[in-house]
Protein backbone atom coordinates (compact mmCIF):
# COMPACT_ATOMS: atom_id res chain seq x y z
CA UNK A 1 0.00 0.00 0.00
CA UNK A 2 1.22 3.49 -0.83
CA UNK A 3 -0.10 6.65 0.84
CA UNK A 4 0.77 10.06 -0.61
CA UNK A 5 -0.05 13.42 0.98
CA UNK A 6 -0.67 16.66 -0.92
CA UNK A 7 2.67 18.08 0.23
CA UNK A 8 4.46 15.23 -1.56
CA UNK A 9 3.07 16.00 -5.03
CA UNK A 10 5.48 17.37 -7.63
CA UNK A 11 3.65 19.17 -10.45
CA UNK A 12 5.03 19.43 -13.99
CA UNK A 13 3.76 21.81 -16.63
CA UNK A 14 2.21 20.57 -19.87
CA UNK A 15 0.46 22.76 -22.47
CA UNK A 16 -2.55 24.30 -20.67
CA UNK A 17 -2.24 22.26 -17.49
CA UNK A 18 -0.06 21.17 -14.58
CA UNK A 19 -0.01 17.53 -13.50
CA UNK A 20 1.38 15.42 -10.71
CA UNK A 21 1.75 11.65 -10.48
CA UNK A 22 1.04 10.79 -6.83
CA UNK A 23 2.73 7.39 -7.11
CA UNK A 24 5.78 8.40 -9.15
CA UNK A 25 8.22 7.85 -6.28
CA UNK A 26 6.69 4.47 -5.40
CA UNK A 27 7.68 2.80 -8.66
CA UNK A 28 5.51 1.54 -11.47
CA UNK A 29 2.33 -0.37 -10.79
CA UNK A 30 -0.28 -1.76 -13.17
CA UNK A 31 -1.96 1.62 -13.68
CA UNK A 32 -1.20 5.31 -13.42
CA UNK A 33 -3.09 8.32 -12.16
CA UNK A 34 -2.64 12.08 -12.33
CA UNK A 35 -3.83 15.03 -10.32
CA UNK A 36 -4.36 17.86 -12.82
CA UNK A 37 -4.83 21.61 -12.34
CA UNK A 38 -6.22 23.63 -15.26
CA UNK A 39 -6.29 27.41 -15.34
CA UNK A 40 -8.23 29.36 -17.98
CA UNK A 41 -6.21 29.97 -21.15
CA UNK A 42 -7.24 31.50 -24.47
CA UNK A 43 -5.97 28.56 -26.55
CA UNK A 44 -4.93 25.02 -25.78
CA UNK A 45 -3.62 22.04 -27.71
CA UNK A 46 -5.31 18.67 -27.28
CA UNK A 47 -3.54 15.37 -26.68
CA UNK A 48 -4.34 11.66 -26.77
CA UNK A 49 -3.38 8.46 -24.98
CA UNK A 50 -2.62 5.76 -27.58
CA UNK A 51 -2.37 2.78 -25.22
CA UNK A 52 -5.33 3.12 -22.86
CA UNK A 53 -8.56 4.85 -22.09
CA UNK A 54 -8.62 7.65 -19.51
CA UNK A 55 -11.24 8.07 -16.79
CA UNK A 56 -11.56 11.62 -15.39
CA UNK A 57 -13.29 12.94 -12.26
CA UNK A 58 -13.80 16.70 -11.92
CA UNK A 59 -13.08 17.64 -8.29
CA UNK A 60 -13.51 21.42 -8.63
CA UNK A 61 -14.06 24.14 -11.20
CA UNK A 62 -16.15 24.44 -14.34
CA UNK A 63 -15.18 24.17 -17.97
CA UNK A 64 -15.51 22.19 -21.15
CA UNK A 65 -13.97 18.98 -22.36
CA UNK A 66 -13.27 18.70 -26.08
CA UNK A 67 -13.57 15.11 -27.25
CA UNK A 68 -12.58 14.52 -30.85
CA UNK A 69 -14.31 17.65 -32.17
CA UNK A 70 -17.21 18.15 -29.75
CA UNK A 71 -17.32 20.26 -26.56
CA UNK A 72 -19.15 19.03 -23.42
CA UNK A 73 -19.78 21.10 -20.27
CA UNK A 74 -18.25 19.66 -17.08
CA UNK A 75 -18.18 20.70 -13.44
CA UNK A 76 -17.65 19.34 -9.92
CA UNK A 77 -18.81 15.74 -9.61
CA UNK A 78 -18.68 15.06 -13.37
CA UNK A 79 -17.07 11.84 -14.57
CA UNK A 80 -16.04 11.20 -18.16
CA UNK A 81 -14.34 8.35 -20.02
CA UNK A 82 -12.08 8.95 -23.02
CA UNK A 83 -11.46 5.98 -25.34
CA UNK A 84 -7.85 5.12 -26.19
CA UNK A 85 -6.45 7.24 -29.00
CA UNK A 86 -9.23 9.88 -28.82
CA UNK A 87 -7.99 13.49 -29.13
CA UNK A 88 -9.17 15.53 -26.12
CA UNK A 89 -8.55 18.59 -23.95
CA UNK A 90 -10.21 20.03 -20.85
CA UNK A 91 -10.45 23.81 -20.72
CA UNK A 92 -11.45 25.89 -17.69
CA UNK A 93 -14.02 28.67 -18.10
CA UNK A 94 -12.80 32.24 -17.57
CA UNK A 95 -12.26 32.90 -13.85
CA UNK A 96 -12.26 29.16 -13.02
CA UNK A 97 -9.49 26.87 -11.78
CA UNK A 98 -10.24 23.23 -12.39
CA UNK A 99 -8.94 20.28 -10.41
CA UNK A 100 -9.18 16.81 -11.97
CA UNK A 101 -8.18 13.29 -11.02
CA UNK A 102 -7.32 11.12 -14.04
CA UNK A 103 -6.92 7.33 -14.12
CA UNK A 104 -5.18 5.19 -16.77
CA UNK A 105 -5.10 1.37 -16.92
CA UNK A 106 -1.56 1.60 -18.31
CA UNK A 107 1.66 1.40 -16.34
CA UNK A 108 3.75 4.10 -18.05
CA UNK A 109 2.27 7.58 -18.50
CA UNK A 110 5.27 8.97 -20.38
CA UNK A 111 4.81 6.43 -23.20
CA UNK A 112 1.02 6.92 -23.21
CA UNK A 113 0.68 10.60 -24.14
CA UNK A 114 0.95 12.39 -27.46
CA UNK A 115 0.54 16.16 -27.67
CA UNK A 116 -1.24 17.19 -30.88
CA UNK A 117 -0.39 20.05 -33.21
CA UNK A 118 -3.79 21.78 -33.07
CA UNK A 119 -5.05 24.82 -31.15
CA UNK A 120 -8.49 25.03 -29.56
CA UNK A 121 -10.06 28.36 -28.54
CA UNK A 122 -10.84 28.71 -24.84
Amino acid sequence: MTVVGPDQLVFRDFPGRSTADPFEAGGRGESTSRQVVIEHVETRSPHRHPHSEEVVYVVAGRGRVWLDGTFHEVGPGTWYRIPAGTPHATMAHAGERMSLVCFFPHDDFSSNIEELDLLLDG
